[in-house]
């Protein structure tokens, strides 16, 4: 592995649940101070049933994976201090009765503001950094990110049941994140001035209230030097949110050695970049999805091989491969998330069989 490997950090944004019914809990602020006193920063998020773990900054992806791990466990010993459940699923399985809006000033603000589509939250996903040299190369990279999202959503998928039943979407959470004005996929950026102007300008029509309300799928960071990457949900388990890191470096990193050698990203139209999404939305890695690149209809399954295959020197050269080829032929034996939900609620029509598997999920290894 090389000394300069690109570093890599992920938030997992998780479900509060009581564990009796599976409806959502509205204790962040108890669990949160909870784990601060355990030494864990977590961070609150717009509704009171979730809260939002930052991982270090690493460099190999066996760290991570181990502290995603630990993260997992130590704030799931936290929520259960307050007599709640810690769930890494991306809507809430069961009936809610409500999204209580936490209780600072900046959220209270923008639920005023978006009124029903910030009630109507709950939704948890997974954020993945990749450090760059600078946000120029952030906006400019992210093109090179773009036609290999819907793949990632794919992946990922872990939505499946909502309000008791099952969506006929694997990942529901994508279809319901689409409301905001300013989620969803990226447009194409030529440049960090044209990205900026296009934030100013929404920001001034009042589509978004500050930047970090630009909730495109792929941003550079307002916080770290890096590129974000947005469209997944949270994965149900903590390898499948180290394999989630892997492929995104991976596809980082060649972008950018794509850009040293002068090549310009695919611009995908936003019509097919949208269509590729609900694919992927709808199928996870168990249906059809677009290959953006040569315009034909191919099983998800085919477009994650492609991928691998397309930054197979990236992960080599940053010693992910054998981690990446192991933990996919692992999920396609046992399924994402989403399989897991659909077949746990198939087995008895019990929610709580849901229930029961997201939370072995959530702590698994």
């Amino acid at each position: 592995m090389r000394d300069d490997v690109l570093t890599v950090g992920v938030e997992e944004e998780f479900l509060l649940t009581d564990p009796g019914t599976g409806a959502p809990a509205p204790k962040n602020t108890e669990v949160a101070a909870a784990a601060r006193q355990a030494g864990i920063d977590l961070q609150l998020e717009l509704t009171s049933c979730q809260v939002e773990t930052s991982s270090a900054v690493h460099t190999d992806i066996g760290d991570l994976l181990a502290q995603l791990r630990l993260d997992r466990r130590r704030v799931a010993e936290c929520a259960a201090e307050h007599g709640v459940q810690l769930l890494a699923v991306a809507v809430p399985p069961t009936v809610p009765e409500g999204y209580p809006v936490t209780e600072t000033e900046r959220y209270q603000r923008i639920a005023h503001t978006f009124g029903m589509i910030a009630h109507e939250q709950g939704l948890c996903g997974c954020h993945v950094h990749v450090g760059v040299p600078d946000r120029e190369t952030a906006v400019l990279v992210g093109n090179h990110v773009r036609p290999w999202l819907p793949v990632l959503l794919a992946v990922t998928a872990n939505s499946a049941i909502y309000r008791g039943s099952e969506t006929g979407y694997a990942s529901w959470r994508s279809i319901l994140w689409r409301r905001w004005p300013s989620a969803g996929p990226p447009p194409y950026f030529t440049s960090l001035a044209q990205y900026e102007s296009i934030v100013a300008m929404m920001r001034a029509s009042g589509s978004i209230l500050d930047n970090k309300m630009v909730y495109w799928d792929i941003r550079p960071s307002e916080s770290f030097p890096t590129v974000e990457i947005r469209v997944s949900d949270v994965p149900a388990t903590a390898a499948e949110s180290a394999l989630l890191a892997a492929l995104i470096r991976g596809i980082v990193g060649t972008g950018l050695r794509s850009i040293e050698r002068g090549e310009a990203a695919p611009p995908i139209p936003g019509e097919l970049l949208r269509a590729a999404y609900w694919n992927a939305a709808r199928s996870g890695l168990d249906g059809n999805g677009l290959d953006l690149v040569d315009g034909r209809v191919v099983p998800q399954r085919n477009l994650l091989d492609r991928l691998v295959a397309h930054i197979a020197p990236a992960l080599h050269e940053f010693g992910d491969h054998l981690f990446v080829t192991e933990t996919i032929a692992a999920l396609t034996a046992r399924g994402n998330g989403a399989r897991r939900q659909v077949r746990a609620l198939r087995e008895r029509d019990e929610i709580t069989d849901v229930m029961t598997e997201l939370a072995r999920a959530t702590l698994e290894g």
